[in-house]
């Protein structure tokens, strides 16, 4: 994915990818927060947002944006 390989910073990309493998277990995590008007969550990871959607009927989780706060609610 083209946003996480625009993070500078080696460890905050890691801890950015591990933090969307976490999903995989708990796709509601505490922390994370329901996007208003939207069928999708966030959840933080330093400065970063990571933007996804659930199909628990399927068991998926999307990622649809990561980004930092002023740049991914766009």
């Amino acid at each position: 994915m083209r946003e996480i390989e625009a993070i500078p910073q080696k460890r905050h990309r890691q801890r950015v990818v591990s933090r969307i493998r976490a999903l995989a277990s708990d796709p509601r995590p505490p922390g994370c927060e329901k996007l208003t008007g939207q069928d999708r969550y966030r959840v933080r990871q330093g400065a970063y947002r990571i933007v996804y959607s659930v199909e628990d009927d399927v068991l998926l989780v999307y990622i649809v944006k990561v980004g930092q706060r002023g740049e991914v609610y766009r």
